[in-house]
């Protein structure tokens, strides 16, 4: 799946669990305007987002148990959050611009492994 460089557009689906707290909502913002968001958008991972939201910030506290700090790190491996993770879920980032601004590189290096076998 080609996920746009540029993130997920538009606002937020409603935040789907009990009250959210300040930083859930600030973590909640930021993670659907990343690429993946469109995958979980199309996906209809909006609650499985909810619940990362809440259990990083439960794990970004002051001796946070082991097992919570090792479920984020799953989770963000499930979600995508990671290039490794990405590329098990054959997610990758569409960036026309970086394409055609290696596109000439490439074409470059081409010729100039020609002229050197000439």
């Amino acid at each position: 799946m080609r996920l746009p460089a540029e993130g997920r557009k538009g606002k937020p689906p409603p935040w789907p669990l009990s009250r959210a707290f300040k930083r859930e909502t600030q973590l909640w913002l930021r993670l659907w305007h990343t690429p993946q968001a469109v995958a979980w958008e199309r996906l209809g991972w909006t609650d499985v987002i909810a619940r990362y939201a809440r259990l990083l910030v439960f794990a970004e506290q002051p001796g946070a148990p082991t097992p919570t700090l090792a479920e984020v790190r799953q989770m963000e491996d499930r979600l995508g959050l990671t290039p490794m993770s990405m590329l098990r879920l054959r997610w990758a980032i569409d960036d026309a611009e970086l394409e055609e601004r290696n596109e000439g590189k490439v074409l470059d290096i081409r010729k100039r492994l020609k002229a050197v076998e000439d």
